[in-house]
């Protein structure tokens, strides 16, 4: 399954027999071994050396770049659609310019030219990058110069004995053999992924991997995908190891190898998890270049400004955020932009909307005051100046929480940004893409400007996208089943989260079937279907499935006023009216008030509606206590 692709990550299989031997020599463009296989890194080759102990085989090298290799942020800077064949002469400083011998994969033709070549074999240059922009190619870096130091004979990359005239290069790099793990742990790893290594006849392979190299590398990817710092994970666990056995003991590699198999077994998993950090964020460039625009703009002019971003849950709205931010902090690391701040609200997470105050102020400042107090304070450190003030990058999610009846909060938040002296850009994201013109009163939808952004839903092939991406080229589906959970969800409501919580649910459901004998170790169309059962089979689904139709159609008023008003809550007078419509459109006779009011009560003894306990007339507030996803397809359900 996916464990024996995983396991190629990190092993190294040195395989005896015949290799393709190419010959290089000083002054030709070579291919470099890389991350990805298809598209290796392109240099050209200065000199040869050997490194201090003689041992190990060094060359100098000009570093070229494809367009894939340029940040995310600066592709746009080309102003065009490069061409498969076109590279980038490199002059920034960031890469190292020595690499070793044995990675070198193999020679190809490159060319200064304006046009494509004529051949696909041939890559050309007409452009330099150099970390900030890209310019015109001086055709004198490309012309061969001798080097500052006179360079050494070329070396051969295979021993002495070989005495070759010139320098071969194999592509099978010979590393040191390294400690092996148990073989019975290895043999229960392999089982779990139900891979079988096959070797041809006549050829040997060796198996040379170190314990602790293997459980660094993994802890290391076990933390990346989590979110947490890679380094101190990964001491951690050898710390826990090396403090309950000796060093180098049986125990010692025993434990090892347990992680190792748990590892292993639990990265499929992991990588689908909702909460777990992805390299990339597939399906949202376009937005991620727009807002990284809009606020590298503000904090290289030391302006203020406001975007509204809109969306369905799942749509990828706070995590593209969360991306451009790190994006930005690693620019500013680099001495790109200046410094800034960034901090986070949630309206989800406050009791009351004025406790917005109290948390922005604590977050810039460590004081925690009352609110109006935060208020004040904050107020005065918008409005004046002061040296050496830096840029501070708000993010305000579930916006519509916020709303209170004089509309004070999101007023000053919106207002704060236009000051002189600010320097503040804040960040909105809400669900509804018109909440500014259904609940915001003309003075406060005037502070927020036009500067709007809106997050489609994803379709099913953007879905199927980003599950393929999580998993990192880990073939764990059968295609009909990575297509069923997507389609499924897509229909639904176009929400990743809930299609990557089927995906991680039907993997371990997957993985506790793999025993069967007939088990292939894919997620199968069985697996997903018993996911999405799971999923949509709740008791709250099942309420609702069994409720009376006055009470099934109380739920579609309370959605329908819901989407109408842009928030999570309305009084029972305003989804009665949407009742009363409703039932009209049904061809029902309306209910009278209190039998309206009784229906009301009696979806919140089920716990479907949290009602305001307070009051029991016209004005009490109501709220889902399930997703509305979930009542769509439970009402869905019924009707069909």
């Amino acid at each position: 399954m996916f464990v024996g692709l995983l396991l190629s990550r990190y092993l190294n299989m040195s395989v005896e027999g015949q290799e393709a031997v190419t010959t290089v020599t000083p002054g030709q463009y070579i291919l470099i071994e890389g991350n990805d296989d298809e598209y290796p890194f392109v240099a050209k080759l200065l000199k040869f050396f050997g490194d201090e102990s003689h041992k190990q085989k060094k060359a100098l090298v000009q570093w070229f770049l494809r367009l894939s290799e340029v940040p995310q942020n600066k592709k746009l800077l080309l102003g065009r659609s490069p061409h498969p064949q076109e590279i980038f002469y490199y002059l920034g400083r960031a890469c190292d310019n020595e690499i070793n011998a044995e990675s070198i994969l193999g020679t190809v033709h490159v060319r200064q030219d304006n046009s494509p070549p004529g051949t696909k074999d041939t890559l050309y240059v007409k452009l330099s990058w150099d970390t900030k922009a890209f310019n015109v190619l001086d055709p004198v870096l490309m012309q061969d110069t001798p080097a500052s130091t006179p360079p050494k004979p070329a070396l051969p990359l295979f021993p002495p004995c070989a005495s070759p005239t010139a320098t071969p290069v194999s592509r099978g790099p010979v590393r040191r053999a390294l400690p092996t793990p148990d073989p019975t742990v290895m043999r229960r790893a392999g089982s779990v992924s139900d891979t079988r290594a096959t070797m041809s006849a006549g050829k040997r392979s060796t198996l040379e991997i170190s314990a602790n190299d293997l459980l660094l590398c993994l802890s290391q990817e076990w933390a990346t995908l989590m979110g947490v710092g890679a380094t101190k994970e990964s001491e951690l666990i050898m710390m826990d190891c090396s403090c309950l056995f000796p060093v180098g003991s049986r125990s010692y590699f025993i434990y090892l190898d347990v992680i190792f198999v748990v590892l292993l077994t639990c990265l499929p998993v992991l990588r689908l998890h909702v909460s777990s950090v992805p390299e990339s964020l597939p399906c949202r460039e376009q937005e991620f270049q727009d807002i990284y625009n809009f606020v590298e703009s503000k904090v290289m002019d030391g302006t203020g400004g406001c975007m509204y971003i809109s969306g369905v849950p799942g749509t990828g709205k706070t995590a593209t955020i969360h991306e451009v931010i790190r994006c930005l902090q690693h620019a500013s690391d680099m001495d790109e932009i200046p410094t800034f701040r960034f901090i986070e609200i949630n309206g989800m997470k406050m009791t009351d909307p004025h406790q917005a105050y109290v948390q922005i102020l604590q977050k810039l400042t460590d004081q925690k005051v009352t609110a109006d107090h935060a208020a004040a304070l904050l107020e005065k450190r918008f409005s004046n100046p002061a040296p050496k003030k830096e840029t501070t990058v708000l993010l305000v999610d579930e916006l519509d929480l916020l709303w209170t009846r004089k509309q004070n909060v999101m007023y000053n938040l919106f207002d704060w940004p236009t000051r002189r002296h600010a320097r503040l850009v804040v960040l909105t994201i809400a669900n509804t893409m018109d909440l500014p013109e259904r609940i915001m009163i003309n003075r406060v939808a005037s502070r927020l400007g036009l500067t709007r952004m809106s997050f489609q839903p994803y379709s099913f092939k953007q879905l199927q996208q980003i599950i393929t991406s999580r998993l990192n080229k880990v073939k764990a589906f059968e295609e009909d089943a990575l297509q069923l959970v997507s389609r499924k969800v897509a229909a639904l409501s176009g929400d990743a989260r809930r299609c990557l919580d089927i995906c991680r649910r039907a993997t371990e459901i997957c993985e506790h079937s793999a025993s069967h004998p007939s088990s292939t170790g894919l997620v199968r169309m069985s697996h997903v279907m018993e996911a999405l059962d799971e999923m949509f089979s709740s008791s709250y689904i099942t309420a609702i499935g069994c409720a009376s139709l006055q009470e099934q159609l109380f739920l579609r008023a309370v959605i329908a006023e819901f989407r109408r008003l842009g928030l999570e809550e309305a009084t029972f007078q305003q989804v009665f009216v949407q009742h009363r419509a409703l039932s009209r459109v049904e061809g029902l006779q309306p209910i009278s008030v209190s039998e309206g009011l009784a229906v009301c009560q009696r979806l919140g003894a089920c716990r479907l509606l949290l009602l305001e306990a307070s009051r029991l007339d016209m004005l009490q507030r109501v709220r889902l206590n399930v997703s509305q996803d979930d009542v769509l397809y439970a009402l869905k359900a019924v009707r069909d």
